[in-house]
């Protein structure tokens, strides 16, 4: 098989294409041999060393796969060979082929190609978890996105307008017309304006009811503030970690000194919630993501998930995926593909 390693931790050259061993499948797993992997922006933390969770060098990342079953452990009924099917994985999605549990596995949507399902697991689990688990986001409310190009950000839209809530998102101005044509409500361009004087004025200065906020650091303090009574803040990334100019772990700390400290009484006097998100971390609660997962395809079928690739890239490109990615020139979810 061709597997994508990360070679060692630095610039995206660092991501190289090699050959190994086909993976077989130990009993209660399949094989999948893949025909599109999604790439996420806790793969460019672990290729800069500032992912902890992540295998040390030589390693492959990928936490989502999409293609064909086309072996089987023990146990594994025997109606999923020859199957189309993408798949949560825990790291080892940058290859052409991946075994994984029976029970990280999922059939292929029709109508939805292998790429638009290796947009799905990561973004929009993460997503449902934001708003719908802990975010408890309910119709008429608002909630205010960060990054809503993004993948995870196009996730966020459509569930929002699913529930009927009021979405507004921080997005670079050439992403606008498109995030509203995706039915985002309003967008703010957060590199022209302060992003917090906009959603004022667009909120009559009350705030919003939830905020999603992928960037860490000080910027947490920001959202905070921008929440109203009854606010949640959804804490679920560190991506300003690597904006430091600082090297390696370093950067982390940078990141860390400027993080807020939430007290216990500032949060019941301002009638505000926080929380925290960490996909990888739910491993040991896969019923919880299957049932997500099964609210999630209803969308498909109802028509209102609509995952959107914005590039992808060839595994000899992964490099130029990650590099992609890191500027944020990505409307939607990049993929690479073997």
């Amino acid at each position: 098989m061709k597997q994508v390693v990360i070679s060692g931790h630095g610039d995206p050259e660092k991501l190289l294409l090699r050959d190994a061993p086909d993976p077989v499948p130990a009993a209660g797993m399949l094989r999948i041999r893949v025909h599109a992997s999604g790439v996420n922006f806790a793969d460019v933390l672990a290729r800069q060393g500032l992912y902890p969770d992540a295998p040390k060098p030589p390693c492959v990342v990928g936490y989502e796969v999409s293609g064909v079953v086309d072996a089987l452990g023990p146990g594994v009924g025997t109606d999923w060979l020859g199957k189309d099917a993408f798949a949560l994985t825990r790291f080892g999605g940058y290859a052409d082929a991946v075994v994984v549990p029976e029970a990280q596995v999922f059939a292929r949507p029709a109508g939805l190609s292998h790429e638009q399902c290796a947009a799905i697991p990561v973004n929009y689990l993460t997503a449902w978890q934001l708003l719908v688990t802990m975010g408890s986001l309910h119709r008429d409310e608002t909630v205010l996105i960060h990054n809503a190009g993004g993948g995870l950000g196009l996730a966020a839209i459509d569930i929002a307008r699913y529930i009927g809530a009021r979405s507004i998102g921080t997005a670079s101005p050439g992403k606008h017309a498109f995030l509203k044509a995706r039915g985002l409500d309003e967008a703010i361009d957060y590199r022209g304006k302060d992003w917090s004087v906009e959603l004022a004025r667009l909120t009559d200065g009350r705030g919003v009811e939830l905020v999603t906020d992928p960037l860490g650091g000080g910027h947490w303090k920001k959202s905070y503030r921008a929440l109203r009574s009854t606010g949640r803040l959804g804490m679920f990334g560190v991506s300003t970690a690597t904006e430091s100019g600082l090297f390696g772990p370093l950067r982390l700390l940078s990141a860390a000194l400027g993080m807020p400290l939430f007290h216990p009484v500032q949060l019941m006097n301002g009638n505000k919630a926080v929380f925290g998100v960490n996909l990888g971390h739910m491993w040991g609660e896969m019923d919880k993501l299957r049932g997500w997962m099964e609210s999630l395809l209803r969308g498909v079928d109802e028509g209102w998930l609509r995952p959107h690739v914005d590039r992808t890239f060839r595994f000899d490109q992964a490099g130029e995926a990650h590099a992609w990615l890191e500027a944020r020139r990505n409307t939607g979810k990049v993929v690479l593909v073997p």
